[in-house]
């Protein structure tokens, strides 16, 4: 299996034609990453790949927030994208990819380079909070490096980093980065973003999926889409035709749902609901902790639950 000390190829130069990949629209899933006796459950994950790919999904996301990347060392974070990989048989995965030490964060970007993944989801380097320019020098030197595309992953409440608009236009201008992760917070930046059109705009704040796709965005990135997934992927493709009167009926009873996802941080409740329904373990790496007990009830009370 090639590791993040496999010799670099050449960094390609940034006025190279961007490689053709799958669009980065529709509805894409931020995967768990399961647990089980302190390791990474392989079967688990390639079970949920799988029902969820049955499911209708546009591609997946490994190893991003919700896939509790940062409480996976490098090898884990390889082996969980082979085993992404090889239960999507054929639909995009885009492996997450974070850090703030530029040199480490370049050898992984070229380690990927050995693997069929559609795209990079990228952050901005947390905790030393660069400026503008620094955050356009950061992107432009991965995109540089990489063989696929880079996803931008604007979420400053994470990364404590904020990229303007126009840094993110500016970025937009790069062959190689042609999708962002909206996590900003900042509706009139989304709004720009989508009207500008080069960058693919995919909303990765649930309770915004509906407002991004009517404003004209690409798609989403969701966690709490592990869940009703067939529901989610009807409410993208409402919401893609224009059908706002029934994209609003179905979002509506979507909303508990979404709402529970969230109330503690994210993925324990998700993993609650997936562990009740038997998918996997409701196992987290510390320092993240398992969802309340008396968030369990209210995830075990909504409708449509099914009881193993």
């Amino acid at each position: 299996m090639p590791t993040l000390t496999t010799p670099s190829p050449a960094t390609p130069p940034a006025t190279l034609p961007a490689p053709t990949r799958p669009p980065f629209s529709g509805l894409w899933i931020a995967l768990v990453t399961p647990f089980k006796d302190g390791a990474v459950d392989h079967p688990a994950l390639a079970a949920l790949t799988a029902r969820l790919r049955a499911d209708g999904v546009s591609g997946f996301v490994a190893c991003g927030s919700t896939g509790e990347a940062a409480a996976l060392d490098k090898a884990e974070q390889l082996q969980v994208l082979e085993t992404v990989l090889s239960a999507a048989q054929g639909l995009p995965v885009v492996m997450g990819v974070s850090g703030y030490h530029q040199g480490q964060v370049l050898e992984q970007v070229r380690a990927l380079a050995h693997y069929p993944v559609a795209g990079l989801l990228v952050s901005a380097p947390h905790y030393i909070r660069p400026s503008q320019e620094g955050l356009l020098h950061w992107f432009r030197t991965l995109a540089d490096a990489s063989a696929v595309p880079l996803l931008i992953y604007d979420i400053p409440y994470r990364t404590g980093a904020t990229l303007t608009t126009e840094t993110l236009l500016a970025l937009a201008a790069h062959p190689r980065i042609q999708a962002i992760k909206d996590c900003g917070g900042n509706p009139a930046k989304t709004q720009a973003l989508i009207a500008d059109g080069r960058l693919q705009v995919l909303t990765g704040e649930d309770a915004q999926i509906f407002h991004t796709l009517a404003l004209g965005g690409a798609g989403a990135i969701s966690a709490s889409a592990h869940w009703q997934t067939p529901r989610f992927v009807e409410l993208i493709a409402l919401l893609r035709s224009g059908d706002l009167p029934a994209a609003r009926h179905l979002w509506q009873a979507l909303q508990p749902w979404v709402e529970a996802c969230f109330a503690e941080p994210n993925p324990a409740p998700l993993k609650a609901m997936l562990a009740h329904v038997g998918e996997m373990c409701n196992s987290l790496r510390a320092p993240m902790m398992a969802a309340s007990e008396a968030l369990e009830q209210r995830l075990r009370a909504l409708p449509g639950v099914s009881r193993p």
